[in-house]
């Protein structure tokens, strides 16, 4: 796998930092709306440890309708700011929309985490043409920023494969590297509880891909339901195991809100699959 120049061999692992600019984020309520505290919220992440920041314009679940020209005045000029002040860093922008993806690829992101699986296939090509990372997610082919009611899947997981290695291809026809393509298989986008666990109770089939497999699982709803319906602020503990589970199944990207405690928890997933301490 390879972002920015920077290779991560087989076993390594990269920490995704979520920096949200929306005021009405499900994790954090708008603390990082303001551009000085996105900007110091990324110093934060850098600090615990993250390889990869993923900026966002737009909250995923439903809420205020948040055009494309809003969601560039909220991440373009941020991603170049953070160009400039974290020079080796990886810059993701979560965003679906290549009109989007164009302004922040030249504002100097490395890497566009297509979240809602290939709704505007143009994001691709935009990758293609700046040379950057591309996340190819299953969202389970339903609008942006929706929630289906009871959805259903014959095998969730045969057709999260089945989805996002099509894009993955897809994305090489486009011209993206194989080597900067990544799967996401977008716990509780499109999915329930139910079919999150499924996913990740069969995480390695994902892997046996041979793609690059990033699980974004900080904090989201299925953790909390599967706990007997924990609020979003008592779902760390959760998280932290099922990233453990995770990474112990061959996961290599994480996206989280607290890089620290992730880069903490991979570490000693590191250490007991290696057999022995970390220096």
């Amino acid at each position: 796998m390879r972002l920015r120049g920077r290779e991560f061999r087989p076993g390594e692992f990269a920490i995704m930092a979520v920096v949200n600019r929306t005021p009405d984020s499900f994790f954090d309520k708008g603390r990082t709306y303001g551009f000085d505290a996105a900007l110091e919220a990324v110093d934060r992440a850098v600090a615990g440890g993250a390889d990869i920041v993923d900026i966002g314009g737009v909250k995923a679940g439903p809420g205020d309708e948040v055009d494309p020209a809003e969601e560039i005045r909220r991440v373009a000029d941020l991603v170049a700011a953070v160009r400039g002040r974290h020079p080796d860093l990886i810059v993701s922008v979560d965003t679906w929309r290549a009109e989007v993806g164009e302004v922040v690829a030249q504002a100097g992101a490395d890497l566009l985490n297509d979240t809602w699986g290939g709704v505007d296939p143009a994001l691709a090509e935009v990758a293609a043409a700046h040379g950057i990372g591309l996340v190819c997610a299953h969202a389970g082919r339903v609008a942006p920023r929706t929630r289906p009611h009871r959805i259903a899947y014959a095998d969730v997981v045969a057709d999260v494969i089945g989805y996002t290695v099509d894009l993955a291809e897809r994305a090489v026809a486009a011209g993206v590297a194989r080597e900067s393509i990544l799967i996401d298989p977008a716990h509780d986008f499109g999915k329930n509880t139910y079919h999150s666990l499924e996913v990740g109770r069969r995480l390695d089939e994902m892997v046996a891909t041979g793609w690059p497999v990033l699980v974004a699982v900080s904090n989201k709803d299925f953790v909390g339901e599967t706990l007997g319906g924990l609020p979003v602020d008592e779902r760390h503990a959760g998280t932290m195991a099922t990233l453990a589970v995770s990474a112990w199944q061959g996961a290599r990207v994480f996206r989280v809100h607290d890089a620290a405690s992730a880069r903490a928890a991979l570490a000693a997933v590191t250490a007991l699959r290696q057999g022995s301490c970390p220096a």
